[in-house]
């Protein structure tokens, strides 16, 4: 089985849009080691970060983060170890739209 270690996502979502940060890959698995979450402008904001399995629709159980407030040009890192299988997906959310989100970790195929 090959194991790729990348940068599985990187978005600057619109302002209170969930939107589709990364979806595993068909006949692949994936480890999120670590998701950075940067906040580029003077203005707080308020943060979302949700897994749906199998690309479900997103209800309150997906949720990792949820309404936590990110200070202006602060950053947050969540060092997770998540595991995920074929069709998974990681959904985030800026309510202001200032947040930069990026996901590094592991496909294994």
């Amino acid at each position: 089985m090959p194991t790729t270690y990348k940068v599985l996502g990187q978005s600057k979502p619109t302002a209170a849009t969930l939107t589709s940060l990364y979806t595993v890959p068909s006949a692949t698995s994936a480890v999120i080691s670590t998701i950075v979450v940067c906040n580029t402008t003077s203005s707080s904001e308020e943060i979302r970060i949700a897994v749906r399995p199998a690309g479900a629709t997103v209800s309150d159980e997906h949720y990792i983060v949820h309404t936590v407030g990110l200070p202006a040009f602060s950053n947050y890192t969540y060092t997770l170890g998540l595991t995920l299988a074929t069709t998974d997906v990681v959904s985030v959310y800026g309510l202001g739209g200032f947040a930069s989100f990026s996901i590094f970790g592991t496909e294994i195929s």
